[in-house]
C-alpha cells in the first residue's frame, strides 16, 4: 500500500512538473514574440538611422566655419547624428578601402572635406533627403550633397518586408503556442476524469467539481507565468551586451507590458481551457471516458 501511495505520489509530482515546464517554455516563448512585436518600431527605426548621405563642403572652407555648419545642421529636428570628416581623414580612409597610397600617384588630395549626416528614421526616405539637400546647397560653403537613392529606397523597401514577416510569424506562433497550452491542460485533466466522474457520483455539483481545478489552474499559470518573465528578463540581459540600442533591462516599461502580458495570458489561458477541458468530462457518458 505505502509503495503504492509512493508511486501515485510520484506521478502526480512528475505530472505537475512536467506541466509547469512545458506552460513556462510556452509562455516563454510567447513572451518573446511579444518583445519582438513591441521592437518592430525600434528595429525598423535603428536600421533606417544607419542611413547617411554626405554634405561635400567647397575646398578651401575654413575648418572653424565647418564647425559651425557641423553644430548648425546638429541642432536641427531632423539630424540624429554629424560627423566632420577633413580632407585630410577622407584621403586616409580612401587609402585603406583602396589598400594602396593613391596620393602618390596623383602627388595633391583631390578630396573635399564634407559632413556626414545621419536622419531620424521619420526622415531617412528619398523624399525627405532631397528637401533637405536643397536647403544645404544653399549654404555657401556646401558643394554638393552625395547620396544612394537606390540604398535607401532598398532599405525602407527590406524594413516594411521584414515587418510584415515578423507580424505574421509572431501571429503564427502565437496561435502554435495557445494550441500547446491547450494541448498540455487537457491531457493533465483526462487523467483526473475518473475523478470528476466519481465525484458527480457521490452528488457533487458542477462547480463544486470545478473550484478545484480552476484553482489549481490559476496557480499553475501564476507560477508558470513568473518562470517566464524570469526567463525572458534574463534573456533580455543577455542580448542587452550586443543590441543595446534595441533592448535592454532599464526599458522598464517595454519590460513590463510584455510582462503583464505573459502573467495575463499564463492564468486567463490556463483557467479557460481548464475550465473547458474540465466541462466536457462531466457531460461525458461513463463508457466515454474510456476511449
Amino acid at each position: 500500500m505505502s509503495k503504492h501511495r509512493t508511486t501515485a505520489s510520484w506521478r502526480l509530482r512528475s505530472s505537475f512538473i512536467s506541466s509547469i515546464i512545458s506552460t513556462t517554455l510556452v509562455l516563454y516563448a510567447l513572451g518573446m514574440l511579444v518583445l519582438l512585436l513591441v521592437n518592430v518600431q525600434r528595429v525598423s527605426q535603428f536600421v533606417k538611422e544607419t542611413l547617411s548621405f554626405s554634405v561635400i563642403l567647397v575646398e578651401d572652407v575654413r575648418p572653424v566655419d565647418a564647425e559651425f555648419l557641423r553644430k548648425t545642421l546638429s541642432a536641427r529636428s531632423y539630424v540624429k547624428e554629424t560627423k566632420y570628416i577633413s580632407k585630410e581623414r577622407a584621403a586616409e580612409e580612401l587609402t585603406e578601402a583602396l589598400g594602396a597610397d593613391f596620393l602618390d600617384l596623383l602627388q595633391y588630395n583631390p578630396l573635399k572635406p564634407s559632413i556626414e549626416l545621419k536622419l531620424r528614421a521619420p526622415w531617412a526616405n528619398n523624399d525627405s533627403i532631397r528637401k533637405i539637400g536643397r536647403s544645404l546647397l544653399d549654404s555657401p560653403q556646401v558643394a554638393d550633397i552625395h547620396y544612394e537613392p537606390s540604398m535607401v529606397s532598398l532599405v525602407n523597401a527590406n524594413v516594411q518586408r521584414i515587418s510584415l514577416l515578423i507580424l505574421g510569424f509572431s501571429l503564427l506562433m502565437s496561435f502554435i503556442a495557445l494550441v500547446l497550452i491547450n494541448n498540455t491542460i487537457r491531457i493533465s485533466i483526462y487523467a483526473h476524469r475518473f475523478i470528476i466522474r466519481t465525484m458527480q457520483l457521490v452528488g457533487a455539483t458542477s462547480s463544486f467539481i470545478q473550484r478545484p481545478f480552476l484553482l489549481r489552474a490559476a496557480r499553475h499559470g501564476l507560477l508558470a507565468s513568473l518562470l517566464a518573465i524570469g526567463l525572458i528578463v534574463e534573456t533580455v540581459w543577455v542580448l542587452q551586451q550586443e543590441f543595446y540600442n534595441l533592448v535592454n533591462v532599464h526599458q522598464y516599461a517595454m519590460l513590463g507590458l510584455v510582462g503583464v502580458f505573459t502573467l495575463v495570458i499564463g492564468v486567463v489561458i490556463n483557467v479557460l481551457t481548464t475550465y473547458f477541458a474540465v466541462s466536457k468530462y462531466l457531460h461525458l457518458s461513463t463508457d466515454s471516458l474510456y476511449y
